[in-house]
């Protein structure tokens, strides 16, 4: 005790207490109390100021951060410790870097370490190589345990016997063995995840499925006085667990996730859990116990789980969406080989386009490629539906066995709810049965338990009453007809009403694995590899630039580029319209759309006397000039003596004033002036010129 100087009593004494798990905290107390109890001898030592950290309970001395830790060294380096006190002088740091850091800033400032078995001064040179040798003895004990139990449970993870955590749908056995869970209920509930799954093929449908149908999935729950199974609204993440974890394909694995350790501040922080690929884990065998699905199935959700991922792979196609493209995901550009993008363009986003992605990076060809949608989605669909042609029939006797499922499945589900709801009063009903009713104490919170398992069973019987009222009704021979007829039909049931973009593109995917393009010259040439191998190449006419399903007709705008030279934009709009000519988008002509469509093709506006520049005439400006009505300059016309054109029924008719000065019209003029009956006037009489 001879270390301790009036100096270090001066200060104060702090009581380092750390406990490396949650676990040791809850359960090993004897370990806090001893450490509690050095608050004791610190008093009987001398000191009267002592200050308890005790912030790091749970916290691994291993190197993580602890922030008892970073305040026990702030005020050491304040000057404010005379000595730290602990059950083992190692315990205060279980790395390198932290014990050697305490050790220097101690040997700094004078303070000491107290533990059971002395007092160390840091600035003594026999105590500070006690003390490295204690703490790198300490370090390396942590690595050997550490190592061993990593090592004993890898050894058990091999045998397929260790189970830290048991799935919902599996219990443990003796021997380190899992089986299905006796449960007809969570069968039932499990196989309908997995058979949804395959049916809408995202996640996210199924969980909307689920819920919109009310259906409940089993979790496990350890709550106290609650049963090993509780039936929760599904949420994504039950839902994703269930589908990504190998232990329903009868698969046992180990070393699924893997950690990434980062530096921060001088100290190592563990990152997220990142799943590895299946390849990579460190233990996996398959055919372990009974699965609810096989490994093929598996593997098949993994990888559509994969390409659903939108955005966060190179090679997926991402999940369908509710866009009008019937191939976004399925296109890769022959040029650079990156995912083609879809772009909606125009009111109401009608209009599509696939842009290849590369065009906007670095690593880009040097000319990627971007065209029109809505002809090369047709002419795909045309090839798909040649090929499911034969199949017709069959898919439209699946449908016709299909009908009812959907009620089957929840009918199922609401019946197996309804049993296990029975069960549970039957069996709250024998404990209130075994009790003495005197006894109200017991028997009230029994009556109430009762009552309520009750309630859930009426509850459960409305539910399934309610659905059989809902029942769909069976198909007729008429509902079987106009299936068959789809079916003989597929271009009929493709185009109906009532099909969505999301069927027609799930079903394309179903047989198209992807589709490589490249634009030469005006065309698309397109390589389609279907599942299982095929291939098949095809070209589809690429649309002019500035040509989609919304642009004017080529005659129409040569037509107005025409009347642009003989009248007013609101003059061409009402003769359009009298012509029965349309817009783009099947809209009448008015002045702006007129002066929208010149913009978009460069046509001048008309401007006045522009036709007398031209030395051209109308049909009311040649009849003054020839001094005969309008009904004579037109039988003129239509005789093939006045040269004159028209460009539609309606458009006025362009006479030339050099056609109008020759002898033969002037002729014909004249002639038709003389023919001109007599006057009532006697006394009027013709002037001959």
């Amino acid at each position: 005790m001879t270390k301790i100087t009036p100096d270090h009593l001066a200060r104060g004494a702090y009581v380092y207490v750390r406990q490396s798990t949650a676990d040791q905290v809850h359960n090993n107390l004897e370990s806090q109390r001893r450490q509690y109890g050095l608050v004791e001898r610190a008093r009987q030592i001398g000191w009267g100021d002592i200050v308890v950290i005790d912030d790091d309970l749970g916290r691994s001395g291993g190197g993580a951060a602890r922030p008892g830790f970073e305040r026990l060294l702030a005020a050491i380096c304040a000057g404010r410790v005379g000595a730290v006190l602990s059950l083992e002088a190692s315990r205060l740091a279980r790395n390198g870097r932290d014990w050697h850091t305490l050790l220097e800033f101690c040997g700094l400032v004078g303070t000491l370490l107290v533990d059971e078995e002395g007092v160390y001064d840091p600035r003594s040179i026999n105590d500070r190589l006690l003390l490295g040798m204690k703490g790198t003895m300490s370090e390396m004990e942590l690595s050997v345990f550490r190592q061993r139990s990593m090592e004993a449970m890898r050894q058990k993870a091999r045998r397929g016997e260790l189970f830290l955590t048991v799935a919902v749908g599996y219990v443990k056995l003796a021997k380190n063995r899992i089986e299905k869970d006796p449960d007809r209920r969570v069968h039932d509930a499990l196989d309908l995840v997995f058979r949804k799954f395959a049916e809408l093929q995202t996640v996210r449908q199924v969980l909307v499925w689920l819920r919109q149908e009310g259906l409940p999935l089993p979790a496990s729950t350890t709550a106290a006085g609650e049963g090993r199974i509780q039936w929760r609204q599904p949420v994504y993440s039950t839902l994703h667990h269930i589908l990504t974890n190998p232990v329903y394909a009868g698969a046992y694995a180990y070393g699924r996730k893997t950690s990434r350790v980062t530096i921060e501040n001088g100290r190592k922080r563990s990152g997220q859990s990142w799943h590895r690929h299946w390849s990579d884990w460190e233990v996996l065998i398959r055919d372990h116990h009974e699965g609810y699905i096989d490994w093929a199935e598996y593997e098949r959700n993994q990888r559509l789980m994969a390409e659903n991922a939108n955005g966060k792979s190179y090679l997926g196609r991402g999940s369908p969406r509710r866009g009008e493209a019937l191939l976004p995901g399925l296109f890769r550009c022959a040029r650079c080989g990156r995912r083609l993008q879809v772009a909606y363009s125009g009111a109401g986003r009608t209009t599509q386009r696939y842009v290849c992605a590369g065009a906007f990076s670095k690593l880009a060809a040097a000319s990627c490629i971007a065209f029109g949608g809505m002809r090369v989605d047709r002419a795909v669909a045309g090839e798909v539906l040649g090929r499911l042609q034969p199949m017709g029939v069959e898919a439209a006797l699946a449908a016709i066995a299909s009908r009812g499922r959907k009620q089957s499945d929840k009918r199922r589900q609401l019946e197996n709810a309804l049993q296990q709801a029975r069960y549970e009063a039957a069996l709250a009903q024998r404990r209130y049965g075994a009790i003495d009713p005197q006894n109200r104490l017991v028997a009230s919170e029994l009556e109430r338990r009762w009552n309520e398992c009750l309630a859930v069973v009426q509850a459960r019987e409305r539910d399934i009453e309610q659905l059989t009222s809902e029942a769909v009704r069976l198909p007729t021979d008429m509902d079987r007809e106009r299936l068959l007829a789809l079916g003989k039909d597929l271009a009929w049931a493709w185009d109906s009403p009532g099909v969505t973009p999301e069927t027609r593109k799930r079903i394309i995917r179903t047989v198209i694995e992807e589709i490589i393009v490249d634009v030469v010259g005006n065309a698309l040439e397109l390589v389609i590899h279907w599942q299982g191998g095929d291939h098949t190449r095809l070209s589809v006419k690429k649309n002019r630039v500035g040509r989609t399903r919304w642009s004017t007709d080529a005659d129409v705008i040569e037509l107005l580029r025409v009347l642009s030279r003989q009248m007013s934009d609101t003059s061409i709009a009402a003769l359009l319209n009298r012509a029965g000519k349309s817009t783009g988008r099947g809209n009448n002509w008015t002045r702006s759309r007129v002066c929208s469509v010149r913009s978009q093709q460069n046509i001048a506006v008309y401007h006045e006397g522009e036709r007398a520049e031209r030395g051209e005439a109308t049909l009311d400006e040649a009849a003054e000039v020839l001094a005969i009505s309008l009904s004579t300059v037109r039988r003129l016309i239509t005789g093939g003596i006045l040269p004159a054109r028209q460009l539609c029924k309606g458009a006025p008719w362009i006479i030339r004033h050099v056609d109008l000065e020759s002898e033969d019209v002037q002729r014909a003029a004249t002639a038709r002036r003389l023919r001109r009956p007599p006057p009532g006037d006697a006394r009027q009489e013709t002037l001959v010129l």
